[in-house]
C-alpha cells in the first residue's frame, strides 16, 4: 500500500534508537523542537499528529482536527482515541499533502548508560589524564522562559576539555552546535527523555566508583532544568542519593517557598 512517513516530536527523539522502532524504514526522521513550540510548529505539519503524553497543548483550529491524542492525554479539540485504534490516523496520514522537504540536519542520539558505560575504561583514564576536566549535565525539562538561555549559554561556555550530558527537552536549548570530541568521543552525549535521568545516574554512580569516590568526589555538574512532576521526582531521587551543590533555577519554582527552600539548603 501507500507509504507513510512517520516523524517524532519533541520528548520522542530518542524513539530513533530504539531498535523496535527504527527498524521500520518509515520512521523517516524527528519534526521541531521542545514541547512548547507546538503551537506554531504544528500547523505547518501536513498530516496527522498524535499525543502520547501530557506534553500536548490546547490545539489552535489550524490543526486541531488533526490532532489526535491516546492513552492518559486528552485535549479539548483534539480527538480522543480508544482501545489503540488508529485506523482514522491512517487514513487522514495517506490522504494528507507530503510534508515540505526542509531537512536541517542530522545529529547523533542513543547515548543509553550502556552505551555510555560501554566506553568507560576509555573515560576513567582520560579523567585520570586530565583529558576530560568536567561533565556537565544540563537538561530536562523546559518552558519558554527568555531567561533559560542560561542553560545554551553555559553549555557553549563548557570548556573543550569536558562532556555535556543532555535529556530531557531542554536538549533542545543546546543542541543545534557542534561540541567536537574529546578523548575520542563525542563531546555532545544525548541520553534520551527526562525519565532517562536515571541513566545519568547510573553513569555517574559507576564513575564514582571506578574512580575512588561518591558522586559528590566527581567532576560533574547537574545543570537540571525544572518544569513539572517528573523534575520534582528528579530532585528527590538525587536528595535520596545524597547529591549536594544542588542549584535550583535560573528562576525559583513557584511552589518552592521560603520554608521550602529553607529545608532544601540545610
Amino acid at each position: 500500500g501507500q507509504g507513510i512517513n512517520v516523524y517524532t516530536h519533541g520528548e520522542m527523539l530518542p524513539a530513533h534508537s530504539y531498535p523496535e522502532l527504527k527498524k521500520y524504514p518509515h520512521l523517516a526522521g524527528h519534526y521541531g523542537g521542545p514541547w512548547q513550540n507546538q503551537q506554531w510548529e504544528f500547523p505547518g505539519f501536513s498530516g496527522p499528529i498524535v499525543a502520547t503524553t501530557n506534553c500536548v497543548l490546547i490545539p489552535s483550529d489550524s490543526y486541531a482536527d488533526r490532532l489526535f491524542t491516546t492513552r492518559v492525554t486528552a485535549v479539548p479539540g483534539g480527538k480522543r482515541l480508544m482501545d489503540s485504534d488508529f485506523s482514522s490516523v491512517i487514513e487522514l496520514a495517506k490522504n494528507s499533502p507530503p510534508l515540505p522537504d526542509n531537512k536541517i540536519k542530522e545529529s547523533t542520539i542513543g547515548f543509553h548508560h550502556s552505551v555510555i558505560l560501554s566506553h568507560a575504561g576509555t573515560i576513567v583514564d582520560a579523567v585520570k589524564s586530565g583529558e576530560i576536566k568536567r561533565f556537565y549535565l544540563i537538561g530536562g525539562c523546559d518552558g519558554a522562559e527568555s531567561g533559560r538561555n542560561y542553560y545554551t549559554q553555559l553549555a557553549e561556555q563548557a570548556p573543550e576539555e569536558s562532556v555535556i550530558l543532555t535529556l530531557g527537552c531542554g536538549k533542545y536549548r543546546i543542541r543545534d552546535r557542534e561540541y567536537g570530541t574529546v578523548a575520542g568521543l563525542p563531546r555532545f552525549l544525548d541520553m534520551g527523555q527526562c525519565n532517562d535521568a536515571y541513566s545519568a545516574v547510573v553513569v555517574a554512580q559507576a564513575l564514582a566508583q571506578a574512580l575512588g569516590t561518591d558522586v559528590n568526589g566527581l567532576p560533574l555538574s547537574l545543570v537540571i532544568s525544572w518544569f513539572e512532576q517528573k523534575a520534582v521526582c528528579i530532585l528527590l531521587a538525587l536528595l535520596h542519593l545524597g547529591v549536594k551543590n544542588i542549584r535550583l533555577g535560573p528562576a525559583l519554582p513557584a511552589f518552592v517557598t521560603p520554608t521550602v527552600l529553607n529545608v532544601l539548603v540545610e
